[in-house]
């Protein structure tokens, strides 16, 4: 049975590697904040610690059993970091089997987020390597994804949060959230629209841009009253999305971007998009699906 929506967990994926615990402590600090359980998720994987193959083969039972020894090390290990963290948080561990991909998609269907770790690679090698999850459970997570990197990040002060936004009905809830977020936080909140000119520039760029400025205030402005206490700050920008909403994001706290966007006018926030800044930005990155 589902837990109802005020009491959905914070889902996080635990890596197998120790030292990869950034996700990890985002998680478990973000479920103290809004009180909700964590569930620290494992897919059973190849043992990385604790088992040494034998001359002789071993057995399809004897390779299981090793499977779930070193992905319970994984979790018990995890949990104990969580609990040095939070020591009041509800927490529950899940070691799942199959594809990482389609474990976290089923997750995320209860869950008020789902947490993720990244390592940035060479742009040849990839955004997480070859066994990178991240963009195709972006692509069909249910609820917020949350991707951190490794190692931390430098924050800036005042604290604050960067969204995307194109003026689009499925961007809102992606305003929602970082408001939210910032709330939460304490944190000023800066909403950034941007504006990439088509390779036919016209003469007079000012009706474009008033045209923005329009969206951006309209989407703002009702989410700012619900919100009194966050700082905001708004602009309208001109670039490439992806450059210019890392370059933004470098210090912040996060990165809140839509899955989906309007595409046309101002080509913010499509897939592409949201999938660069992944690769780009050194801040979290929260992915915020369209409402369903």
């Amino acid at each position: 049975m589902s837990r109802p929506p005020e009491r959905r967990p914070i889902v996080v994926g635990v890596d197998p590697d120790p030292a990869r615990r950034m996700a990890l402590a985002w998680a478990a600090d973000d479920a103290a904040r809004r009180r909700l359980p964590l569930r620290a998720v494992h897919v059973e994987g190849v043992p990385t610690r604790g088992y040494r193959g034998r001359e002789v083969r071993p057995s399809w039972e004897e390779w299981n059993e090793a499977l779930h020894k070193a992905g319970q090390q994984v979790l018990g290990e995890a949990m104990d970091v969580v609990a040095a963290r939070h020591p009041q948080l509800e927490t529950e561990s899940l070691l799942a089997e199959g594809d990482p991909v389609w474990v976290l998609r089923e997750q995320s269907r209860d869950a008020t987020a789902v947490v993720l770790g990244s390592r940035h690679l060479s742009r040849k090698q990839g955004v997480f390597g070859s066994s990178s999850v991240a963009l195709p459970v972006m692509a069909q997570t249910r609820c917020p994804l949350v991707v951190v990197p490794e190692p931390e990040h430098i924050t800036q002060e005042p604290a604050y949060f960067v969204v995307g936004v194109d003026g689009s009905e499925h961007s809102g809830a992606a305003v929602d959230l970082a408001f939210e977020e910032a709330a939460l936080r304490g944190a000023e909140l800066r909403a950034l629209l941007v504006w990439e000119p088509g390779p036919l520039r016209v003469f007079d760029e000012h009706d474009p841009q008033q045209e923005c400025r329009r969206l951006l205030s309209e989407t703002v402005a009702g989410r700012h009253a619900r919100y009194p206490e966050v700082d905001l700050h708004h602009e309208v920008l001109v670039g490439h999305p992806v450059q210019v909403l890392a370059h933004a994001s470098a210090h912040a706290l996060g990165l809140v971007v839509g899955t989906r966007g309007r595409g046309g006018f101002t080509g913010m926030l499509l897939g592409s998009v949201s999938q660069g800044v992944l690769q780009h930005a050194g801040c979290p990155v929260i992915a915020v699906p369209a409402r369903r």
